[in-house]
């Protein structure tokens, strides 16, 4: 039986790891210079974009996944939309290297961890729900939302406390802003050697 805490756990302990190698590349990139702000910009608009719909998806999931299924608002689009919007988020983060690559890797790198992540938890929610599961995973794409299946509900029953967990969380998508910016400033001083350019 999957153990749907163990995957979020190695989920988390994945992540980490693998930004911090991601962290340690980027240190050696600099970006081309007449498209270092506008990539920049870029991606601070889609990490403002990954905690806005992070936090909309955490209204209708409101740490209910494990109780029952959730298809309306953004679930009934996507199975997974606040990863969707992670991978924003990530491309988000690589954008603040002013190089549109370092951005397609940072976002390919949690297109891959979460795409297992995802595997191990349709697993465990198959295993909890059954048929009706098996349902919603026949006619709802694992990623890329489908507008045409969009239902809503006529009310929600909120969690002010996981909506306000997963802000948080996603405002530590913020964070790749001044340690970008403080790697650039050390690449310029000399405490780094960039030895790649990317566009």
């Amino acid at each position: 039986m999957v153990n749907i805490q163990r995957v979020q756990l190695w989920r988390k302990y994945i992540l980490a790891a693998g930004l911090a190698v991601m962290l340690a590349w980027t240190a050696t990139v600099r970006a081309v210079p007449y498209l270092e702000h506008p990539v920049e910009h870029l991606g601070l608009v889609c990490i403002l974009a990954c905690i806005l719909g992070r936090a909309w998806c955490s209204l209708y999931i409101g740490g209910r996944k494990k109780q029952e299924i959730v298809d309306v608002g953004p679930y009934s689009i996507s199975r997974n939309p606040l990863y969707v919007f992670s991978f924003l988020g990530a491309f988000g983060v690589g954008a603040q290297t002013g190089s549109l690559v370092v951005a397609v890797v940072f976002a390919a790198a949690a297109y891959v961890v979460f795409r297992v992540v995802v595997g191990r938890e349709e697993a465990f929610l198959l295993q909890a729900f059954g048929s009706p599961y098996e349902a919603y995973l026949s006619r709802t794409p694992r990623f890329l939302p489908n507008l045409s299946l969009w239902r809503d509900a006529d009310v929600l029953s909120i969690r002010p406390v996981f909506f306000l967990r997963t802000v948080r969380d996603g405002l530590v998508f913020l964070l790749a802003v001044p340690v970008f910016e403080s790697l650039e400033l050390l690449q310029r001083v000399g405490g780094f050697t960039s030895l790649f350019q990317l566009p």
